[in-house]
């Protein structure tokens, strides 16, 4: 199999992957966003309290309860939504037209591969100012739900303790860790993206550099053939000298 063919071949598969970690970033933070009414968990600022609230039969009970003074910054969650969304589009898209190459066998034109590179290069910073984002938020909420690390369970074990909070809150730690691994993948992804992309680039380069210059060798070597022979080589016989027979 020759080079284009196996980086197209790589691309696509790559592309394929990147479709998958998308949806693996935009479905947790999907179902996050509906469990915490629109809310943005990253970044959310709180205090825990100790009081009488009413529960369960309406007896007033002495409870410790989250209370949040100041939900995160929205562009935080849609910020990261946006990459997932973008690499789920773009990763298909691009799927689809690598498999259309291999079929056609042909690749893009240099103009088309740079864009292609500087696109991947733009996505890659993106995912990767997406993926710290979402760290330091989920970071942020944790030390925030733990009243930092001074309650009696971990940040993925206060799922499942009462927060008393107007949301539901017992699954958001599996959501937002599930769309922090999958952003850091969608990063990786971009990387290999524009590496593939640059390989291209290189390729495409080197092919129309060097594809003029085999056809004027090619047409020097004709040439200089002909140089050498102009004409059909022809067999000169000495004249004979003649002969009296007495």
């Amino acid at each position: 199999m020759e080079l284009v063919r196996r980086l197209l071949l790589a691309h696509c598969a790559a592309h394929t992957l990147s479709v998958v970690a998308g949806l693996l970033v935009v479905v947790p933070l999907a179902l996050n966003g509906s469990a915490f009414k629109g809310r943005c968990a990253l970044f959310s600022r709180g205090f825990w309290r100790t009081e009488n609230l009413t529960v369960g039969g309406g007896e007033a009970e002495e409870v410790t309860h989250l209370v949040v003074q100041q939900w995160g910054p929205p562009a935080a969650c849609q910020f990261a939504t946006f990459v997932g969304v973008f690499t789920v589009l773009y990763g298909a898209t691009q799927s689809w037209r690598s498999l259309f190459y291999l079929h056609r066998r042909h690749d893009d034109t240099l103009f088309s591969a740079f864009l292609t590179l500087l696109l991947s290069l733009c996505l890659l910073f993106l995912s990767g100012g997406a993926s710290v984002t979402l760290t330091l938020g989920l970071v942020s909420w944790c030390d925030t739900v733990t009243d930092q690390n001074t309650r009696p369970y971990s940040c993925a074990e206060s799922q499942s303790v009462p927060l008393y909070l107007d949301v539901e809150t017992s699954s958001f730690y599996s959501e937002l860790t599930c769309a922090q691994i999958a952003l850091w993948c969608v990063t990786a992804l971009w990387l290999t993206h524009s590496i593939l992309s640059f390989l291209r680039l290189y390729h495409s380069h080197s092919q129309q550099i060097s594809g003029p210059c085999l056809s004027r060798e090619k047409e020097l070597l004709l040439g200089q053939a002909h140089l050498d022979c102009p004409l059909p080589c022809q067999h000169i016989h000495p004249p004979q000298t003649p002969a009296v027979f007495i």
